[in-house]
């Protein structure tokens, strides 16, 4: 079954533009449509230390950043001559993986390519696994794509 829609999640690190990569590679061979993913969690952490006009600001800037995020990629898209759409998903709470599993079904994607920085021991027991969450919850195949430096393994 040829892939014809790609959600990509992506963030600021190295590792989900090594996704991206990734998903520019397939999507230019497979002659599929990348759907770029980039989800901002508004639900304040510490609602106490700020006024809800600060909240409100710190939001407003997290949504300008995530959309020059999918700026940036929708550009590196276009020259590549792969087609795209882009979503910034507002999320009042959640993990990633639910936000990410949850929009390449409502995006109606067939494949799901994502960075992950291979953790392992200790760092992944601290941080979790979005990558291994996503892996668990999704309905279509996922691919990974290492980050540099990653442990093998």
């Amino acid at each position: 079954m040829p892939y014809k829609r790609l959600l990509v999640p992506l963030d600021e690190s190295e590792t989900a533009q090594r996704g991206l990569a990734e998903a520019v590679t397939l999507a230019r061979a497979l002659g599929s449509t990348v759907v770029l993913l980039h989800a901002v969690e508004l639900a304040p952490m510490l609602p106490e230390v700020a006024t809800g006009e600060a909240w409100q600001a710190i939001g407003e800037g997290l949504k300008a950043n995530g959309q020059r995020v999918l700026d940036a990629a929708r550009q590196r898209l276009s020259a590549a001559g792969v087609p795209c759409e882009a979503v910034l998903h507002e999320a009042d709470a959640g993990r990633p993986a639910d936000t990410i599993v949850a929009e390449a079904t409502a995006q109606h994607c067939d494949l799901i390519v994502m960075g992950t920085h291979g953790r392992r021991g200790i760092g992944r027991a601290l941080l979790g696994s979005d990558a291994e969450l996503v892996l668990r919850q999704s309905p279509v195949p996922v691919l990974l794509v290492r980050g540099q430096g990653s442990a093998a393994g």
